[in-house]
Order: structure tokens, then C-alpha cells, then sequence
């Protein structure tokens, strides 16, 4: 199961995600984190208790970058675990999201 926590700061928020990224998220991730994303100008979404995404959870994380970024707000995904980059980089979502968006 999916979880998160939140760290606030002026126009920026950090979100931590524990768990893997999956189906299950869906709810979470459309129904509480991009609403809450939205209001905030630049976004970091740390990865590094996420040991595992599949299909589903590739489209969440398409779905959330392209939210943002057509509301203005700056994402970056950072501490992505080497098993979970090395699928990204398979399937190109660096190239489609933009190499800038991992760091």
C-alpha cells in the first residue's frame, strides 16, 4: 500500500512516497496528492521507499507530471532506487518526462 508524507515550505513541498507505486495508488495519487500538489509553485516527489512501479503506476507518474507542469509548477523526482531507474530507462520515461525531472 501506497503512503506519503508531506513537508511544507512557502511555495514548495516535498512529498515523500513509501511503498510501491501500483493500481492501488491511483485513489491516492489523483484523489489527495495532485489536488494538494497543485497549489504549491515547485514540487519534489522523493522516491527512495519506492521499491517497485509497474504499468499503472508509470501512467500515474506520467499523469502527475504532466498536471503540474500544465499548471506551472516545477517537478523534480528525486532518489528514484536503481532497480526502479533502470525499468524507467527502459521504457524511455526520461526522455518522455524530461532528463531534468530526475535528480
Amino acid at each position: 500500500m501506497l503512503t506519503y508524507s508531506l513537508k511544507e515550505r512557502d511555495e514548495y513541498l516535498q512529498v515523500a512516497l513509501n511503498g510501491d507505486l501500483d493500481i492501488d495508488g491511483t485513489e491516492i495519487i489523483n484523489d489527495e496528492l495532485i489536488p494538494k500538489m497543485l497549489t504549491y509553485k515547485k514540487v519534489n516527489v522523493d522516491f527512495d521507499k519506492v521499491p517497485f512501479v509497474d504499468s499503472s503506476g508509470m501512467g500515474l507518474l506520467m499523469t502527475l507530471v504532466h498536471t503540474l507542469e500544465n499548471n506551472d509548477t516545477n517537478i523534480t523526482i528525486s532518489n528514484v532506487q536503481q532497480d526502479v531507474f533502470e525499468i524507467f530507462e527502459l521504457l524511455q520515461i526520461p526522455d518522455i518526462l524530461g532528463e531534468d525531472i530526475f535528480i
